[in-house]
């Protein structure tokens, strides 16, 4: 049995006591080692840097779906012109007793004396203000719209700066990685030199190296993760907004928030332009119904004819409008009414969603504000110093592998989770920002 033991754990320790006799074979000068992940290569240009708030200003003028949804306010104005539009006089004429069918009477005396000719001018004349109420229903359209492409805006705004956060989370957590592999790097450069002394077995070394693999994967992983975070981002930003090889400026930052929950949902029932775009909801409800009862009122066709008719010329005039004894739009004046309650309905909805969604980004906010503090008040620093005692100690012969080890990994873990903290509690300053509907929080 202990023989069979020691085969499995020579066998399993064979590709790592392979890499280790890699990583210990000369290399020609200049060629880079095995353990260590790439760097940047420095003979490119300097990647453009963006701040957050140049990202939303580039977002705004550049992501797709916005300008998509900001043509939509071009065309309710396109809309206003035509419901301003006053409707347009006709022309007829006809000619009439024409002898087709006994050419030779076509002669100057007949069409003078025999032959009629009609020429005519007319024109709607729109009672109930119907032009008015058209335009005006119109323009309230277009207010309604213009609220909703501000939400549109809103919605974005905060979807960029959480994917900024994202990178700059993925950023940090690659500058963690680096440090961690550069610092365990010089651990296993002192264990070989331990190892050859006869101060440290086999085994322990083969650990160590072990272990640093896993912090090359972590740099590997991490830089993977703000690659993937850049190109979402760029997304938002509108792909040709900025270069391939651009970046972000910034780093993970704790900014404390001052304001009561009632002073953030005053904000918020003032600023939402989801519920404005409600409150503008109802008042083109009200023009939809004023239009409705104007268009319930029966319009005058006028129009005047000049006539000649056996050598007589004389003009006429006609009237025509229609007796509104049956149709008199009442169907739509009611439909246009119960769309006022529904609006009425919605503007209580969106103005509730808004205090939910303050109650939310607070109370996320004030949890993570908590979690902040448990790290800030001296979680981070017992860690790093832990970690710093027992790798002098470890250095030193004073503490066992595993006791630096465990040490490590409870760094390593420590400094994530409060990366992490701080990246949840910056997402929640911009929920609550999203919540209130502007940037300027109190």
């Amino acid at each position: 049995m202990r023989k069979g033991t020691a085969l499995a754990t020579a066998l399993l320790a064979l590709p790592v006591w392979a890499l280790a006799q890699q990583s210990a074979t000369p290399r020609p000068p200049g060629s880079p080692a095995e353990a260590e992940p790439p760097r940047a290569d420095t003979s490119h240009p300097q990647p453009a840097r963006i701040t957050l708030e140049e990202a939303i200003r580039l977002a705004l003028q550049h992501n797709h779906a916005l300008l998509a949804a900001q043509s939509t306010i071009l065309q309710n104005q396109a809309q206003e012109i035509t419901a301003n539009l006053r409707p347009n006089p006709t022309l007829s004429w006809d000619t009439q007793f024409l002898p087709i069918f006994q050419p030779s009477n076509f002669t100057a005396n007949y069409f003078e004396n025999q032959a009629q000719f009609d020429i005519g001018v007319g024109y709607l004349f729109e009672r109930g203000g119907k032009r008015k109420r058209r335009y005006q229903a119109a323009k309230d359209a277009t207010a309604v719209t213009r609220a909703q492409v501000t939400d549109n805006e809103r919605q974005l705004t905060f979807n960029l700066s959480q994917q900024f956060i994202n990178v700059l989370l993925a950023q940090s957590t690659l500058d963690l990685a680096q440090q961690d592999f550069d610092s365990f790097q010089k651990t296993v450069d002192i264990s070989e030199s331990r190892f050859k002394a006869g101060d440290m077995s086999e085994g322990d070394l083969l650990k160590i190296k072990l272990q640093l693999l896993q912090f090359q994967s972590d740099v590997f992983a991490a830089r993977l993760s703000k690659v993937q975070a850049l190109a979402a981002l760029r997304q938002l930003l509108g792909f040709e907004s900025v270069p391939d090889n651009f970046d972000v400026e910034g780093s993970l930052d704790y900014q404390p928030v001052h304001g009561g929950m009632d002073d953030f949902k005053a904000l918020a029932l003032r600023t939402r332009p989801d519920l404005q775009a409600a409150q503008l909801g109802v008042t083109a409800a009200r023009s939809q119904e004023s239009l409705a009862e104007a268009n319930g009122k029966r319009d005058l066709n006028v129009s005047f004819d000049y006539s000649h008719v056996g050598g007589v010329s004389s003009g006429t005039f006609f009237f025509n409008m229609d007796l509104p004894i049956f149709d008199r739009n009442q169907g739509e004046i009611a439909r246009t009414r119960y769309a006022i309650t529904q609006s009425q309905e919605l503007q209580n909805e969106a103005a509730q969603q808004v205090l939910t969604d303050v109650v939310d980004a607070y109370e996320a906010l004030h949890s993570n504000d908590q979690i902040i503090q448990l790290y800030r008040g001296g979680f981070v620093d017992q860690a790093q110093k832990s970690r710093d005692i027992t790798e002098y100690a470890y250095r030193k012969g004073a503490a066992s592998l595993l006791d630096f080890l465990d040490s490590e990994r409870t760094y390593r873990a420590n400094q994530l989770a409060y990366r992490q903290a701080l990246a949840s509690y910056m997402t929640a300053l911009e929920q609550m920002r999203q919540a209130v509907g502007t940037r300027n929080l109190p």
